[in-house]
């Protein structure tokens, strides 16, 4: 596996200060991706145990919260593989620090439904996870203040929980009312609107 980029400061990507890695590979190639040379599995530098060692480093600081893991797509076979021994080092020496990962996939069908069943490796790298956002970035769902997402089709999934119940467990983001309440006051606008230039 391949990583394109590592953020030693990341507050987007998750709550808190975060270290964030974005793996290379992806095969969504979402329109309008902000991070397309990514997508080239061989893109950027490889991911070995000194990387591992150099994401722990960074994060020996009671201000990081955590890891955030991006992509490209962190959860191609190939790249969870790799990932195993990155999310079990991270929580094997920061046990109250917490993990983030984003991936396009949906996590009732392709994430539980089939990957948990089918493949030891996911099972292990899930194990490790707390917050997973899912789905595929849409542009046209895009709003450029969402809180720790794309586009406002993206969820956060509580892993631990969902894994526990046996069916997806989704956190809100705490921008959710906002928007539904813009939405509504566009339409009681436009109705006040046409009442008011009515020609009758």
């Amino acid at each position: 596996m391949n990583y394109a980029d590592i953020k030693t400061i990341d507050i987007q990507d998750g709550t808190g200060i975060r270290v964030s890695i974005y793996v290379s590979g992806c095969h969504f190639h979402c329109k309008g991706c902000h991070n397309k040379e990514a997508w080239d599995y061989n893109y950027g530098k490889r991911f070995d145990n000194e990387t591992i060692n150099y994401i722990i480093d960074l994060m020996n600081h009671d201000y990081i919260a955590g890891l955030s893991i991006l992509g490209g797509e962190p959860l191609e076979p190939t790249n969870q593989q790799e990932l195993v021994s990155l999310v079990k080092k991270v929580k094997e020496t920061y046990p109250n620090k917490n993990i983030w990962c984003y991936t396009g996939y949906d996590f009732d069908k392709d994430v539980l439904g089939k990957m948990y069943r089918e493949f030891p490796f996911t099972k292990e790298f899930l194990d490790k996870i707390d917050i997973m956002v899912d789905g595929e970035f849409v542009e046209e769902k895009k709003l450029v203040d969402l809180k720790f997402r794309g586009s406002t089709n993206q969820r956060k999934i509580d892993v631990q929980e969902s894994i526990k119940n046996g069916k997806t467990i989704e956190l809100k983001f705490g921008d959710e009312n906002r928007y539904e309440q813009a939405k509504n006051q566009k339409v009681s606008v436009f109705k006040q609107f046409e009442k008011e230039t009515s020609f009758v």
